[in-house]
């Protein structure tokens, strides 16, 4: 285990300072999965819901959201993406969507944030445009897949 990056040597709060590394192609990809109903699941996938097409506007949410990371997590770094993927794997045994995102860039620092929080603005999405049909759905299993880039190279989850 490395250690905390964020904070000085009197244990303050910092931005890490980046400058000194070199610019390398970063991809990381986060997954999440949202269980809901039989009843809302069936409407999703067949593009029943009063409110539209849930997973066309929460691929758009979800892309949206990753641009938006420096400003929802203090000490992440503003990013200039090079790509953002938003992809959905639906679970009909389990009546849950899976999302993926993929956030990509080359920069000096990684885009692992960039995916978790497109993954959850996503799922949070969904669940917003479900909630008329169920409240009770449950958001769950939010994790790092895989990263690539930087000193550290390439982390993929066992």
């Amino acid at each position: 285990m490395g250690e905390f990056t964020h904070f000085n040597g009197q244990g303050e709060a910092i931005m890490v300072d980046v400058s000194e590394k070199q610019d390398t192609v970063r991809e990381a990809i986060a997954s999440g999965r949202i269980r809901m109903s039989e009843e809302c699941y069936a409407k999703v996938k067949a593009g029943d819901m009063k409110k539209g097409d849930v997973l066309g506007v929460a691929r758009i949410a979800g892309i949206m959201g990753t641009k938006k990371t420096a400003e929802l997590i203090p000490l992440c770094h503003i990013l200039n993406l090079s790509k953002v993927e938003v992809e959905f794997i639906c679970h009909d045994e389990t009546c849950e969507i899976e999302v993926r995102c993929t956030a990509k860039t080359t920069g000096k620092t990684g885009v692992e944030m960039e995916a978790l929080t497109g993954v959850n603005v996503t799922l949070l999405t969904i669940y917003d445009m479900c909630k008329a049909v169920d409240k009770g759905m449950e958001i769950n299993e939010v994790h790092l897949l895989r990263k690539s880039g930087g000193k550290s190279g390439l982390w993929e989850r066992v």
